[in-house]
């Protein structure tokens, strides 16, 4: 096998790659990718939950195959300054060369890496890359990192089939907060589904389609979920369980209402969780007839306190949230205002952008 590529092409194929080899893996092949080259050629990656399939851009010289240790060839493409040179030599071994620089990388052969599951195309569904990206920058952040809860180690993708088209619903819940995003889809499916996606999936999926204006393909079995776009095929492994009902979760009648600027509200609340106990990052809220006062206290160290103009007409209600939820919620909004929907101190509280139900997250309040 000989390759001709340029650093940028080298570069950019490597870094696609990073997040999926395994490093601290006990399989060596796994921290490899496969490199194929025919006619044209191709790159192979995965950690065994999830796979990446994409094109190589190089110039092929002379066909042939080898796994190649992922992060090294990375860190050499990064400092080299011109065009590289892959040719694969005897026992596996590879010679990367760039203007008077030499490496010779220890590879493994093709016949070690584990076997890919074949893209099931049975039932497709198309969404564009730009709003497949938003959908998963509104949710992934409410995901679990919980080992005794897995299911919540995902995210949830609701597919209903309809007459004309697919309504999709996805779901991010760590069991203290949750958002969901809906949005209709093209395509079909036999039956109504539902899937959990892992959460490092979900991240990979999101860089993959950083600045693309292509359709996404969707192509789901029943293990496995493929993501088609730009010639590359991203597979996951799916997480096995039922996913919680998070239709119970969202409030129904939530009278108590809010509307207050978005920006004004995150940048107070950073400055109250100064002052805030690490562990629950918990904030008070007074709320009054046209304001709320925000309420940090930590017995070591001090205090804060600060009024906010805001949109409420109702009762006083006094309500303890962790901060942390709030601002993550408030930098996944688009809008410059936000609603609050409250009920009891305990009970539920909806956050939703402003004139729009399509995005709405629920935050669990905390004791005060």
């Amino acid at each position: 096998m000989k390759l001709k590529i340029t650093k940028e092409e080298m570069q950019n194929a490597l870094q696609s790659i990073q997040g999926i080899v395994d490093k601290k893996t006990t399989m060596p092949i796994l921290s490899h990718f496969l490199l194929k080259a025919d006619k044209s050629a191709s790159l192979m990656a995965t950690d065994l939950d999830i796979a990446l399939k994409g094109p190589f851009n190089a110039e092929v010289l002379e066909g042939g195959s080898l796994c190649i240790p992922a992060k090294k060839l990375f860190e050499i493409a990064r400092e080299v300054e011109e065009d590289i040179l892959l040719e694969s030599q005897e026992n596996n071994w590879i010679r990367v060369a760039s203007g008077k620089s030499t490496f010779k990388l220890m590879g493994l052969p093709e016949a070690d890496f584990p076997a890919l599951p074949e893209v099931m195309k049975n039932e497709e569904i198309a969404l564009g890359a730009e709003k497949l990206k938003t959908m998963l920058e509104k949710t992934v952040y409410a995901t679990g990192e919980s080992d005794t809860r897995y299911t919540l180690n995902g995210l949830l993708l609701h597919f209903v089939p309809k007459k004309k088209n697919v309504e999709f619903k996805m779901v991010g819940t760590d069991g203290h907060r949750l958002s969901l995003i809906a949005a209709n889809l093209d395509g079909k499916l036999s039956e109504e589904k539902k899937i959990i996606l892992p959460k490092k999936a979900a991240l990979e999926l999101k860089k993959l389609i950083e600045g693309s204006a292509e359709d996404v393909t969707m192509y789901i079995d029943k293990n496995h979920m493929f993501f088609s776009v730009n010639g590359i095929v991203l597979t996951s492994r799916l997480i096995e369980g039922t996913y919680p009902n998070y239709e119970q979760v969202i409030p129904k009648n939530n009278e108590k209402k809010v509307v207050i600027d978005k920006m004004v509200f995150l940048k107070a609340l950073r400055r109250m969780s100064i002052m805030s106990r690490e562990k629950t990052n918990a904030v008070r809220f007074d709320l009054e007839p046209g304001k709320i006062t925000l309420i940090s206290m930590n017995p070591d160290i001090g205090e804060a306190r600060e009024e906010l103009a805001a949109q409420y007409k109702g009762e006083q209600l006094t309500v303890g949230f962790n901060a942390r939820y709030l601002m993550d919620i408030l930098q996944a909004m688009s809008t410059e205002s936000v609603n609050l929907e409250l009920q009891e101190p305990l009970s539920p509280t909806l956050v939703l952008e402003d004139n729009s139900r399509d995005y709405l997250c629920v935050v669990m309040p905390m004791r005060t």
